[in-house]
């Protein structure tokens, strides 16, 4: 905990050290931590700092930007202000808190807007009738997995200056806390006269090994020389490097630096400072406040630098958690969206305000897009109080709906499990389809019939997926073939998702592919499928209901559904994936890219 509480105060010393991105952070443990900032950047005896929540659905006019409305005189008038992103840059007292709970899954708005904010030394802002010109005074404070840390954009994640492994961290009481708290909150914070020595850059590039980026050393000095600032001295020394490094998680290149004679501080994480009414002894290079167990006595129990690993059987593979690290998307498979910083193009006319998915309601500062049912909800909780005959809404009252942004191309994928053969690699033929859902940045919907693992063996599974990296789209492609087929149930609801989506985006949904991967003998009736009731022999009933159910599909708008079957080249009812092709008036692929013996016909691939 001391090291977290210390990276958050290097953070509110230096400005440059503006961005704090914690690694595998339990959720449950975002807002505690989030108050401890904001207390660290308030200081000791004052309120906490101000903080802002961005999510998914942080779009740019609620981030820059504010409208305000005063009396004046016996009218009103009309104000654009700064938004919640740079309010605080020109405002006395402590600077704003931006609380990003996951990184993944910000808005492009708010990636955008932590990349132009963060390590920025002036910011200006453009936007509807504003002119914003100053240096950046909100702190940042970010969650991420590193699981997931594969899926963001190299240039957002340089611009956190500060980063941490924090998994498995565990709070202090709370009186203990706030002790902490304040001890660092009592240290010096001027880094403007604090230096950085030619023999500390040089600690900085050995720190950091072969081909470091420039703002990773740029991040490690400005670290050290907040750390040697919180230590009162005025020049950061390698000392305060490797401090720094061992603060935010970095491996040390070779054995530990040995404690001077003279008596001086140690390198290592420096210790809390000394506080009036108090005595705390220093910690020795053995004694680094890292996140431990504490003992009975309430004080963290020594820890080696070099603690002997766990004992593991001889023959046997080691299970154990790579060691963390700052850095985990250096070795992380980059699995990031094709221009992961540009939001879509919207081809929609009218407001950006009015188009999107309903997510949820908020306050309104308008009366465009009103959520009825949510501003009616809300005046009635007050009706007894107003003491009125009839009910009244109030100003107050009114609530708009929260939309979240809706992708302009969609991808639905029927996947026949009982189709595929263990020579038939299905993710050829399907290639250029995912390929173009990556670049369009489409939405994704796979549709599974016939898997081992089905709740259901008669009904078809579906699940709608935000793009094509998000993991349970290959999960999909991955599963075992089961027994039953149920075909027609699939393509109903292909037709139903469809319908579902054209519905709520309108216009916005521009283009949809649909790819079915099948032999076309389905086995199960589509009765069946909506009843779950088992009949005696349903002879090609399947086969039938299949082909009706594609007629629906193939009456949808044809200028913007594509309609793809991929043929798998079975040798037994070969000419089903052709008919079910002509039904749903698609085009037909050859699944196969070689001579298939049994039919005697060359796949196209």
């Amino acid at each position: 905990m001391d090291r977290l509480v210390l990276a958050l105060t290097c953070a509110a010393v230096d400005t440059a050290l503006s961005g704090v991105l914690l690694f595998d952070l339990e959720p449950r443990l975002v807002d505690p931590v989030a108050r401890i900032f904001a207390g660290i950047l308030a200081g000791p005896a004052a309120p906490p700092a101000p903080w802002v929540m961005l999510g998914s659905t942080s779009r740019d006019e609620d981030l820059w930007t504010r409208a305000r409305l005063r009396r004046d005189g016996d009218g009103v008038t009309f104000s654009t202000e700064p938004g919640p992103l740079i309010e605080g840059d020109r405002r006395p007292g402590p600077p704003t808190l931006i609380v990003v709970p996951d990184l993944v899954r910000l808005s492009v708005s708010g990636m955008r807007g932590a990349v132009q904010l963060l390590g920025a030394d002036v910011a200006v802002v453009e936007h509807t009738g504003l002119r914003h010109v100053a240096r950046p005074r909100a702190r940042w404070l970010a969650v991420c997995s590193s699981a997931d840390v594969g899926r963001l954009s190299l240039h957002l994640l340089d611009r956190f200056a500060l980063r941490l492994p924090v998994a498995g961290l565990r709070l202090p009481s709370a009186e203990r806390l706030r002790s902490r708290v304040d001890s660092w909150a009592t240290a010096p914070r001027r880094t403007e006269s604090v230096t950085v020595t030619d023999e500390a850059l040089a600690r900085v590039a050995e720190l950091l090994g072969h081909d470091p980026s420039v703002r990773r050393e740029l991040a490690l000095a400005r670290t050290a020389r907040a750390v040697a600032a919180l230590h009162g001295e005025r020049a950061a020394e390698p000392r305060h490097c490797d401090a720094a490094a061992q603060l935010i998680g970095l491996p040390m290149p070779g054995p530990p630096r040995a404690a001077p004679d003279d008596g001086s501080q140690p390198s290592g994480v420096p210790p809390v400072p000394h506080r009036p009414g108090g005595a705390r002894r220093n910690r020795g290079p053995s004694e680094l406040p890292v996140d431990q167990d504490e003992g009975a006595s309430g004080c963290p129990s020594p820890q080696p630098l070099l603690a002997t690993e766990p004992p593991e059987p001889i023959g046997t593979t080691s299970s154990r958690v790579p060691p963390a690290t700052p850095f985990p998307e250096d070795e992380a498979e980059p699995l990031r969206d094709f221009a992961p910083l540009r939001s879509p193009w919207q081809r929609t006319s009218g407001l950006a305000a009015t188009r999107g998915v309903v997510v949820g309601a908020r306050r309104a500062g308008n009366l465009r897009d009103l959520a009825y049912v949510r501003t009616v909800q809300e005046a009635a909780l007050h009706q007894r109080l107003r003491r009125t005959e009839r009910f009244t809404i109030s100003a107050v009252d009114l609530h708009s709906h929260v939309r979240s942004g809706s992708a302009e191309h969609m991808l639905v994928l029927l996947l026949d499990h009982t189709c595929r053969d263990d020579d038939w690699d299905w993710q050829l033929p399907l290639a250029p389809f995912l390929q173009w859902a990556y670049t369009e940045r489409a939405a994704v919907q796979t549709i599974e019939v016939g898997t081992a693992h089905a709740v259901n063996e008669l009904r078809a599974q579906s699940a709608s997926a935000r793009n094509v990296l998000d993991p349970r789209v290959a999960d999909a492609l991955q599963r075992r073939a089961g027994r039953a087929t149920p075909l027609a149930h699939g393509l109903d609801e292909a037709a139903r998702v469809l319908q579902r989506a054209f519905r709520q985006h309108g216009s916005g949904l521009a283009e949809a592919w649909v790819v079915v991967v099948t032999d076309g003998r389905g086995n199960v009736p589509l009765e069946v499928s909506r009843t779950g009731w088992r009949g005696g022999a349903v002879g090609t009933a399947g086969v039938t209901d299949a082909f009706d159910v594609a007629g629906r599909l193939a009456a949808m708008d044809r200028t913007r559904v594509h309609t793809v079957v991929i043929d798998p080249g079975r040798a037994a009812y070969g000419h089903l994936p052709g008919r079910l092709a002509d039904a749903l008036g698609a085009i037909l692929v050859q699944g196969r890219g070689e001579l298939d013996g049994d039919s005697g016909r060359v796949a196209d691939g």
